[in-house]
């Protein structure tokens, strides 16, 4: 049994939507970031980086595993699904895992800092994460104008960008004309598990289009920057 640790976050996703694609047993535990849970010494005991998402596997010794990358990965080998052998082409998904975990998930976090929750709204810094996260959606769309996937077939690949590709208007970053990518979010909302995986540990609702929810959230949110 698999103990997931997490937030409703992109990352935190990338690993719920990972075990609810993999059809595997996990018992979710709430981190509450405002109250700075994933600070204290329990969490840290198995996350020494003080952030979600994070799991405990309960049949493998008790082996913890942090970041949500590593996650996708040791949970993929453990099913022996969604994370390909064959040394190509699981060189083609690592490429797209990375991709999101040195691209598209640090610029669009900066892009939300600065054009959401950041106090002082610094105009330069927002266009400048806007338009990096812009370009990436740019490159994903070239690709996947002759490609189904973002490696051969879909995988871990596919999960972690869609995780926080779907979030581009909370970003403030525009899709319009980048038909491929657009294409691919609509296919990857259908694949088993990511209506479930982005619900856990609980719905955000219409956050990404009602306005009054987005105010709420934000409010939190800078409240969470300061600690």
């Amino acid at each position: 049994m698999i103990e997931l640790y997490t937030a409703p976050t992109p990352n935190g996703h990338k690993a719920s939507c990972t075990l609810e694609a993999l059809g595997m047993e996990y018992n979710t535990h709430t981190v509450n970031l405002l109250e700075n849970e994933q600070k204290k010494p329990e969490f840290l005991a198995i996350n020494p980086n003080g952030r979600i998402p994070a799991i405990v596997d309960r049949a493998n010794d008790d082996f913890s595993v942090f970041e949500s990358g590593a996650i996708m990965i040791y949970l993929a080998e453990q099913a022996g699904q969604l994370f390909p052998a064959e040394a190509k082409a699981r060189s083609r998904v690592m490429q797209w895992l990375m991709f999101q975990m040195g691209g598209t998930g640090p610029m669009m976090g900066q892009a939300n800092v600065f054009y959401r929750y950041f106090p002082e709204k610094i105009q330069p810094a927002i266009d400048r994460y806007q338009s990096e996260c812009r370009r990436l959606f740019e490159v994903m769309n070239t690709h996947l104008s002759d490609n189904e996937w973002l490696a051969d077939d879909y995988s871990i690949a596919d999960i972690a960008n869609w995780c926080w590709a779907r979030t581009y208007k909370w970003s403030g970053v525009s899709v319009a004309g980048l038909d491929h990518l657009n294409r691919w979010m609509g296919t990857m909302a259908e694949q088993p598990g990511m209506a479930k995986g982005i619900e856990v540990p609980f719905s955000l609702g219409n956050l990404l289009d009602d306005e009054k929810e987005q105010k709420n959230f934000t409010s939190n949110a800078q409240a969470l920057l300061q600690k």
